[in-house]
């Protein structure tokens, strides 16, 4: 596969940082606002198929894109099995203790033992075991599509998997 012009190189450049930041954004505030693991990752998916566009067949670890995928699924069914030492699949164990991360929890619009939130926001520490999932689901998702794009970009312009 070819690379394209520098026009397409140097705002792949410019924007990657923003598209990234964008996407990580949709992750870790999933609790909170419309979005979440999966749609955050499919952000950042598609802009590592941009990246493949712009710069042409670069080497991709598809082994380590593999990894990565695989981890995201086994910290997901983790989370959710640590759930039952309290007796329930994916119970929220983490939220409403002490934990400093992601334990706080919400009553009624107000911070549990801290300061007073309006019902319309929220701190980002405050959904327990959803937050974790939805890194999760990120990761799973942003592997997976790279994943799916980088095979089927070899396909189409090799012929085969010879550029793993």
């Amino acid at each position: 596969m070819k690379e394209m012009s520098p026009i397409v190189k140097t705002i792949t450049k410019i924007s990657f940082a923003a598209i990234f930041l964008f996407g990580l954004y949709i992750i870790l505030h999933g609790h909170l606002t419309p979005g979440g693991g999966f749609q955050g990752g499919a952000i950042i998916g598609t802009l590592m198929a941009l990246y493949l566009v712009a710069f042409g067949a670069v080497k991709w670890r598809k082994k380590v894109l593999s990894i990565i995928e695989s981890t995201g699924l086994l910290v997901f069914i983790g989370t959710g099995l640590l759930g039952l030492t309290t007796g329930y699949f994916f119970f929220n164990f983490i939220g409403g203790t002490d934990n400093p991360i992601f334990g706080q929890q919400l009553n009624g619009g107000e911070l549990i033992g801290d300061v007073a939130f309006p019902s319309n926001s929220a701190p980002l520490l405050s959904s327990g075991t959803i937050s974790i999932m939805n890194m999760a689901v990120g990761l799973e998702v942003i592997a997976a599509l790279t994943l799916i794009i980088v095979t089927m970009g070899l396909f189409a312009f090799a012929g085969s998997e010879e550029g793993e």
